[in-house]
């Protein structure tokens, strides 16, 4: 069994948000896994050999007995369905699991100017002096109203028990709490216990090297 070892392919910087949701991932599904490092700065993802298997030359990519997968949440949901018996990714009920998916897909298509304010880096690095700016407010004034909205007053997790979307949320939070903006303090609790999990724990325990300061 051991040749069909999952493998998760990822940035040798071990700072990218959506290869930590991947990761949380494969650790809350219990599943033996081998991590796969490229140096993104070398341009390694766009070399032809990983071109054919991420297809988008992005990371995270999953490799599961020859089929390989890009996207986090594409990712989570192959898992999910790969293994129904452990600790569920997803909502059970229907209506949930969409909600959590929708969830997911905004995460990812919105908010760019927030990811490139307040990169996921600083979450390991350190703070970033400079203030949002307006497009980067109004964007995460969204963020706390569909967070508000989804959480429940005195919730730990979205949809009554843990998702991954409870990641990918705190994983977007938290980008503003570890600098030190303005986040209301339940949501700054929120995210507090997202990073308490084990899953989580796991992969900020990973040793990183700060970037070089040019």
């Amino acid at each position: 069994m051991e040749s069909n070892k999952l493998k998760l392919y990822l940035g040798a910087d071990y700072v990218s948000a959506f290869a930590m949701s991947a990761f949380v991932a494969l650790k809350e599904k219990q599943l033996s896994f081998d991590l796969v490092t490229l140096d993104l700065k070398a341009r390694e993802n766009y070399q032809a050999d990983y071109q054919i298997l991420s297809l988008t030359c992005k990371i995270p990519v999953l490799v599961h007995e020859g089929f390989a997968l890009s996207e986090s949440s594409a990712i989570a949901e192959y898992l999910e369905e790969l293994s129904p018996g452990h600790k569920k990714l997803y909502p059970l009920d229907i209506q949930q699991r969409a909600r959590a998916r929708q969830l997911q897909a905004w995460l990812r298509s919105d908010l760019l100017v927030v990811r490139k304010e307040r990169p996921f880096d600083l979450v390991y690095f350190g703070s970033k002096d400079t203030p949002l700016s307006d497009d980067a407010q109004a964007a995460v004034d969204r963020l706390f109203f569909v967070a508000d909205h989804l959480l429940e007053e005195g919730a730990e997790h979205l949809f009554g028990d843990w998702s991954i979307a409870d990641t990918d949320l705190a994983i977007m939070l938290n980008r503003l709490v570890a600098n030190g903006d303005p986040v209301p303090a339940r949501l700054v609790t929120y995210v507090r216990q997202q990073w308490d999990r084990d899953s989580v724990r796991a992969w900020m325990d990973i040793e990183r090297k700060a970037p070089a300061i040019v």
